[in-house]
């Protein structure tokens, strides 16, 4: 049998832009990526603490140190600048994987800076 678990948290990181005209997806400062253990194009639930949406999408590389936390295309219609929220990724796997998994949680400060 195969579960699904958490793999990856960013929990209250700040939304710095959100950009209607744009492709789609949430861009994140790299660093905050690799933190998390989150892929380019990885899907991922972004859950707005503010307004409380939930939305799904997947994520683009900003630039590193820079703090960005974009909403972009549709997602941009899901929170504003200044609103907190958590992004999620989650794994399929064994359940033998599951028992020894922990997941990346990352905990941002001011300015989305690790």
């Amino acid at each position: 049998m195969r579960v699904c678990l958490l793999k990856s948290k960013i929990h209250r990181a700040k939304i710095t832009e959100v950009n209607l005209d744009y492709i789609g997806s949430l861009t994140l400062d790299k660093a905050l990526m690799e933190a998390a253990g989150l892929l380019p194009y990885e899907q991922v639930h972004v859950l707005n603490l503010n307004n409380g949406s939930r939305i799904e999408t997947y994520v683009i590389e900003g630039e590193r140190g820079s703090g960005v936390v974009a909403l972009n295309g549709p997602a941009a219609r899901t929170g504003v600048v200044g609103d907190l929220i958590i992004v999620l990724a989650y794994a399929w796997m064994s359940e033998e994987e599951a028992l020894r998994h922990t997941p990346h949680l990352v905990f941002p400060r001011e300015g989305n800076l690790l």
